[in-house]
């Protein structure tokens, strides 16, 4: 670049000009840059990269819906599905019916109450192993890594059946160490409950436990040093350090926790023989499935699904914004 100084009441000016590629011509004229936008730049591409998955989603999710809360307005039962009787419009007919059986009722109330158990015990279980490994050295930290992770990839139908020999009660080992006889856990209402809660808690800690030891690996370590050196305990760090650092985290796996506890449905049929005795450990999932296909009633079974979903949509909305009005980023 060349330029002169000009002397103009006391101040010092220096007029540049550029040698190529000036954007301001001689003549004064602006002008503008015409040059195309990047293909980054438009508003639209990351819909254009978005597109393949919400096709691909579109078919998995957006149409088997759709097929669920049709039939919910039919009348589709073994003799429509044979071909024997048409199908006729119900319109709410089967949620009225649905809505008036007070089994219905009671199986609800048992879903949400489970659910909530599980939820807890998962969260209190896989945080409280998020901070025991960072506590811990690391030979033993990579063995509750892989047992955890073991824990993990086990299909639900051999775990449930792994924890159906463990508390057997002619064979299993817990009743001996307990010194319970032939209790059988799966006969009472509440402890086979309590059976099925233990599995999914088994089932379900690592995901909350890998997430979480993610997170609280990402804190500052000054943070929790200068938290430790004003004498906090464990607990009071967790609490008012971690936990508020760790909320978006908190958030994506409480809501991943209440979606596969309310609608958890092997671990419950597999326990229980469909159910426990006359139906005393139904939930949701297993009821739908007993009113769709043993009782070939498909347009009930489609209801409780539609009210299945409305509720797991409604919680997981509600929690969201409840957060949001904290101010909190997710």
């Amino acid at each position: 670049m060349t330029g002169s100084p000009v002397s103009s009441g006391g101040a010092v000016r220096w007029r540049v000009r550029r040698r190529r590629g000036s954007s301001r011509p001689r003549g004064g004229s602006r002008r503008f840059n015409t040059a195309p936008r990047p293909f980054g730049s438009s508003s639209a591409t990351p819909w254009i990269y978005l597109a393949p998955a919400l096709v691909v989603l579109g078919g998995l999710l957006v149409y088997p819906v759709y097929q669920l809360g049709l039939i919910s307005f039919l009348e589709y039962t073994q003799a429509q599905v044979s071909g024997g009787e048409p199908t006729t419009f119900q319109g709410f007919g089967n949620y009225a019916e649905l809505f008036g059986d007070g089994e219905f009722w009671r199986v609800l109330l048992a879903t949400v109450v489970f659910a909530a158990a599980c939820v807890v015990s998962t969260l209190a279980v896989g945080c409280a192993l998020a901070v025991l490994l960072t506590r811990v050295r690391a030979l033993p930290r990579l063995a509750l890594m892989l047992a955890a992770l073991g824990a993990w990839a086990t299909p639900a139908v051999t775990g449930s059946t792994v924890w159906l020999l463990l508390f057997d009660p002619d064979f299993g080992p817990v009743n001996r160490m307990l010194g319970l006889g032939d209790h059988s856990w799966t006969y009472g209402r509440y402890s086979a409950f309590l059976l099925v809660l233990l599995e999914v808690v088994w089932c379900s800690f690592p995901f909350v436990m890998v997430t979480v030891y993610a997170g609280i690996r990402s804190v500052p370590g000054e943070v929790l040093e200068a938290a430790a050196l004003d004498g906090a305990s464990q607990w009071r760090i967790w609490r008012s350090v971690l936990a508020p650092m760790l909320r978006p985290i908190l958030v994506v796996v409480t809501i991943q926790s209440v979606i596969w506890d309310f609608k958890v449905f092997t671990q419950i049929y597999v326990m229980t023989n469909g159910g426990g005795i006359a139906g005393q450990n139904l939930v949701l999932n297993v009821y739908a499935y007993q009113k769709a296909f043993a009782s070939s009633q498909y347009s009930l079974g489609s209801a409780i699904g539609v009210v299945m979903l409305l509720i797991l949509l409604a919680v997981t909305l509600v929690y969201l914004r409840l957060l949001r009005r904290q101010g909190e980023e997710l």
